[in-house]
């Protein structure tokens, strides 16, 4: 009964997702930027509760490069990137920033946490020209499948299978599988699994 009961929900968000789905390919078509994409994602991440659970997924299931059925995006979380992954019981906690990423399977995502598109996002090499004028490079962040990334976490860097990030982290080297990592910048502590 529940399965029919989620099922229905999906069915009920996908109507009411696909318009607004359909008005940011509208507007990217004639606007050649990733604007209407930003823009939609903050209006879809506003409506509260588990309704608004539903219809995040439906949206970003026809919008992203990929988004599981059974993830969980929360309330105030924006993307600003199109081409995001996102793997099979993900768990994206609330107020959330989330760039060019790849989330593994079971990645958990607590409240906060902001994932940048690399560390290389702004070019800024010339001291002639504003850095805003210098170009970006964006570059896809990976998440191993079962990590847990604590609240407040900064991520401009990849992160292997099974890690955990102590809150209020920032990540700007690449952490191996099983690593455990804490502080500004994270370093690993230990490996999960050792014992202290």
């Amino acid at each position: 009964m529940k399965k029919i009961v989620k099922k229905i929900a999906s069915t009920i968000c996908f109507v009411i997702a696909f318009p607004f789905y359909m008005f940011y390919r509208l507007e990217s078509f004639l606007l050649k930027t990733e604007q209407p994409f930003c823009g939609m994602s903050q209006f879809v991440s506003l409506f509260p509760g588990i309704g608004g659970e539903y219809l995040r997924r439906e949206f970003y299931k026809l919008s992203l490069k990929s988004c599981s059925d059974d993830c969980c995006i929360s309330f105030g979380t924006i993307f600003s990137h199109p081409g995001v992954e996102i793997g099979k019981g993900v768990y994206i906690g609330a107020y959330c920033t989330i760039g060019l990423v790849s989330l593994g399977d079971n990645v958990l995502l607590g409240s906060n946490v902001d994932i940048t598109s690399g560390r290389r996002q702004h070019c800024f090499d010339s001291t002639d020209k504003p850095i805003r004028q210098q170009g970006r490079v964006f570059q896809r962040v990976y998440i191993g499948q079962d990590s847990w990334i604590g609240n407040g976490v900064i991520v401009t860097a990849d992160i292997g299978t099974k890690c955990i990030v102590g809150a209020g982290s920032v990540v700007v080297k690449q952490i191996d599988d099983l690593g455990v990592a804490v502080g500004n910048p994270a370093r690993v502590i230990k490996k999960r699994g050792d014992i202290l």
